[in-house]
């Protein structure tokens, strides 16, 4: 049974991480090939973008592909060491100061852009 400890929110989170990283990707993807839409079409789906939700999804991107990444390393280090399960813990916890320090600072470099300007 499950208590709720680091290893099931690791889990958790690194599945809704992809899952997010999966549907930026989609709209990229997207956004990207409606040029063939025409130009207005395109500049139409770039003006949607530029509302706020958009702007804050860059940070929580941001830090979901960096959650996700060094996640996914510990996961590594704990199948391919046998060390590494003894430590799960303190790497996880060093995966979420890692993530907060990238998403603090995405928003510190996007600020400008969040709050409506270029």
């Amino acid at each position: 049974m499950y208590k709720g400890r680091e290893g099931q929110w690791a889990f958790l989170l690194h599945r809704l991480s992809g899952i997010a990283i999966l549907a930026y990707l989609l709209i990229h993807v997207f956004s990207i090939g409606s040029f063939i839409f025409g130009e207005r079409f395109y500049m139409t789906i770039h003006e949607i973008y530029d509302i706020s939700f958009f702007r804050i999804g860059l940070v929580f991107i941001t830090a979901a592909v960096v959650y996700h990444s060094f996640n996914g390393l510990r996961i590594v280090v704990m199948d391919f060491t046998g060390a590494g399960v003894a430590y799960q813990r303190q790497m996880w916890y060093g995966v979420m100061v890692v993530t907060v320090i990238s998403g603090l600072y995405a928003a510190w470099t996007l600020l400008p852009r969040l709050l409506g300007g270029y």
